[in-house]
């Protein structure tokens, strides 16, 4: 065998595992693996031995499927982070503006013809998909500074036939173009939402919000079919199935871009949510409720305007940042944390013996959003008296509860974490075992944490969660010895820079590819 044969072999040998472990992670089997891919599962199974030469197209088909960097065009490989534990971390550091914010308003910008310019948007994979997708479809989209500023400007009419697909299944934040996009055409295709590795989350209560608006979905060879009959409109209040974020911002967007009055219940006041509230009043729509379950929209159905706005900071990346001094055992200053949003985890922090204080309260850039600094303090602490379990707001936010599994295994004490909402996410705070954590599944939805841990170094391959993947992450930086954290996609998803931040507090932390 020449020597170029010999490379390419262990090239695909090397693919081949990185599917395989991707594939495993996500929890699927080959067989549905090959479903995804619209091919055979022996066909799966030779690549995973290595065993089948691949084309760009099908390695992009992979990755999307997986949501997984398989392959990266420009660069040696997957990205990975080698973190040398045990410090402990100093210093203050500033929380910022909230991806979950930054991606429904990009999406609503969709409503304006005008130029919208958001402030400080988070710069992270996500956000990267969803511009390539608005780009792909005509908008003009630009970064103004090194503030991480955005100008948006669509064009006279989008282009929905040019939709970057490949980009398009890489975000879950896809579904909420239903709601901008029915007031752009009658009839276009979406392809389907991907994102985290979650477990099987429904689209219906998404079209039960929007049917009364006229739209239509039928399913179909990877892609929603949408049909929007301009005849129909509320003809009573929208009652929402579920009280989703994502669901509350489509029902918005439909009802803000509508000639008349709507009135949604039983929906999400988070964080999110009430940024969207904010921006669309900017747009000259008017709502009243916000912070409340039950939402009146005096629709706009054509905006022609410039704006400028400032989405809030982020509480789960403030969550973050205080369960990173917590785990280490260190004090941080964590500025600008949104603490209307915060609130619950931390009473529920104080009754494990949490040690911290919290300035006067100020207001964000939005105006509107109340902000504090808090200084987190090395304590020891206990397990709570009752399960941790999340609520839709103001309850704990189930963004934040794989937090409280590694703060639980720090306490002293066994803890019950119940995470009724996602169907995988529990199986994967089992990965801090692999540190040293003594995590205990019971069934789909609930674990058992024993603490307090020692941890130790180890190789991991990162959860294709976002949450589960920042916990092993931080797990990380309080164990003992090196540790290596394996294709860190799914964390830049959500996350900017968050490894060279945390090195400014004292972590270190070492970005590396294959070579």
């Amino acid at each position: 065998m020449s020597d170029s044969s010999e490379q390419l072999s262990a090239y695909l040998r090397q693919v081949g595992r990185l599917v395989r472990d991707s594939r495993k992670h996500r929890g699927w089997t080959q067989a549905q693996l090959a479903e995804a891919l619209a091919t055979s599962q022996s066909a799966v199974h030779r690549i995973e031995q290595g065993n089948q030469n691949l084309s760009l197209e099908m390695l992009t088909r992979i990755g999307a499927a997986l949501d997984s960097e398989i392959v990266t065009l420009g660069r040696s490989g997957p990205m990975h982070l080698r973190v040398e534990g045990g410090r402990s971390l100093s210093g203050s550091i500033t929380v910022k503006t909230s991806k979950n914010a930054g991606v429904a308003l990009l999406c609503a910008a969709l409503l304006n013809s005008g130029k919208t310019t958001l402030r400080k948007v988070a710069r992270i994979e996500e956000v990267n998909r969803l511009l390539e997708v608005l780009t792909s479809i005509g908008v003009r989209t630009r970064w103004l500074n090194e503030d991480n500023d955005l100008e948006i400007v669509p064009p006279a009419r989008l282009d929905l036939a040019s939709m970057d697909v490949a980009a398009a299944r890489r975000t879950r934040s896809i579904i909420m173009f239903l709601g901008p996009l029915m007031h752009h055409e009658d009839e276009f295709e979406l392809p389907y939402a991907g994102g985290c590795a979650l477990g099987t989350r429904t689209v219906e209560p998404h079209m039960t919000a929007l049917r009364p608006f006229g739209l239509e979905v039928k399913a179909a060879s990877g892609s929603y079919h949408v049909e929007v009959d301009r005849s129909r409109r509320p003809s009573r209040a929208i009652v929402l199935t579920e009280r989703g974020d994502t669901v509350t911002e489509n029902a918005l967007m439909a009802a803000a871009g509508h000639d008349g009055v709507t009135v949604i219940r039983n929906a999400s006041p988070n964080y999110m949510v009430q940024d969207l509230c904010f921006f669309l009043t900017e747009l000259g729509v008017r709502i009243e409720g916000v912070g409340t379950t039950t939402l009146t929209v005096h629709g706009q159905p054509r905006v022609h305007r410039d704006v400028d706005y400032s989405p809030s900071e982020d509480p789960i990346e403030a969550m973050s940042l205080v369960t990173a001094a917590i785990v280490t055992g260190s004090e941080i200053t964590v500025c600008r944390v949104p603490i209307e949003f915060m609130e619950i985890e931390l009473a529920l922090l104080e009754e494990m013996g949490l040690d911290y204080d919290r300035s006067e309260e100020y207001p964000a850039a939005n105006g509107r959003t109340r902000l504090v600094d808090l200084v987190v303090r090395p304590s020891s602490l206990r397990a709570p008296n009752d399960k941790i379990h999340p609520m839709p707001f103001p309850g704990l936010n189930i963004d934040n509860l794989p937090f409280f599994a590694l703060i639980a295994a720090t306490a002293q004490g066994t803890t019950l974490i119940h995470d009724w909402v996602y169907e995988n996410r529990a199986l994967y705070l089992t990965e801090l075992t692999k540190l040293g954590g003594r995590v205990s599944l019971l069934d789909a939805h609930r674990v058992n944490v024993e603490g307090p841990t020692h941890w130790s170094g180890a190789e991991v391959i990162c959860p294709p969660a976002l949450r589960p993947a920042v916990v092993v992450l931080l797990a990380m930086l309080a164990a003992k010895g090196t540790s290596v954290l394996r294709n860190v996609y799914v964390i830049n998803r959500g996350y900017e820079q968050l490894a060279s931040r945390l090195n400014q507090l004292g972590a270190r932390i070492e970005i590396f590819r294959d070579i």
